[in-house]
């Protein structure tokens, strides 16, 4: 039941949230990509409760990538419950614009491909009766700013955004989200390094947070004539002062340190 109610709230909000770009998502599609990702791990700080021990967790991630003619979107949406059978579903959705592709001009210099507007929304709904998460236990942030592609040697892709965060139930504060892709061969095998970086800066009632979650992952679907379907690997999460918890407060260790295990499958 839980689940049910969390996923009609993530549909509803999906369909808000795209609205106002309802008109573009008729252009042209580039590429698109989804997959699924199993993962495991076993310390993850800031439990569901005062009363609990969250610390392992399963997971299971969504995640949608695409190119358009109008900019591109990725959305990807986590269910994570625990050995205490707490649970949380957590959404983001990320359309960017680009300036160059609408406007039909070459904004690329130096090492920028291109200048696009960069929207995000986070929809969160987690088990939170001791709200511990600074944020509440159903919130949805409104993120808004500039951002840039970079062209950086032997990356498929890597990203830079600047944001401006509009925080449901906190003060706004600003974020600054790094994302890459650094495909990479060892002998006969391919593998795949990527992951994302945020800073969100302090405000009037959390603390600043680091987020630094990336993943090394072996291309398995490669030996078998599939390449890029099917990856076996290691996520790593090395976030500091988590949901902009300072580290101690409350007796919380809030400093995250986190290894899963994942298997993550492409369609």
């Amino acid at each position: 039941m839980k689940l049910t109610k969390s996923l009609s709230l993530l549909s509803l909000s999906f369909s808000l949230a795209c609205a106002p770009f309802a008109a573009l998502t008729h252009a042209e599609t580039l590429w698109s990509d989804n997959s699924l990702t199993a993962l495991h791990g076993k310390n993850y700080e800031v439990d569901y409760s005062l009363g609990s021990d969250d610390s392992t967790r399963n997971v299971l991630t969504f995640e949608h990538a695409s190119g358009h003619s109008w900019g591109d979107l990725f959305i990807f949406s986590d269910y994570l419950v625990s050995d205490d059978d707490s649970s949380e579903l957590y959404t983001e959705i990320s359309p960017r614009l680009s300036l160059g592709k609408l406007s039909g001009t070459e904004l690329a210099f130096g090492p920028v491909k291109d200048v696009l507007l960069a929207g995000q929304l986070e929809l969160g709904n987690m088990d939170d009766p001791d709200h511990l998460t600074a944020t509440g236990p159903h919130f949805t942030n409104k993120l808004a700013g500039i951002g840039f592609d970079l062209a950086v040697p032997g990356f498929a892709y890597f990203q830079t955004n600047f944001y401006h965060r509009e925080n449901d139930d906190r003060a706004d504060n600003e974020q600054l989200t790094l994302v890459w892709g650094l495909p990479f061969t060892l002998g006969s095998e391919q593998f795949l390094y990527d992951g994302f970086l945020d800073w969100a800066s302090a405000s009037r009632d959390v603390h600043a947070s680091m987020n630094f979650t990336s993943q090394l992952k072996w291309d398995i679907g490669a030996r078998v004539g599939k390449p890029k379907k099917l990856y076996a690997g290691l996520e790593y999460v090395h976030w500091d002062d988590k949901f902009g918890i300072k580290d101690g407060t409350f007796g919380i260790d809030s400093n995250e340190r986190n290894v899963n295990l994942l298997l993550k499958y492409h369609f």
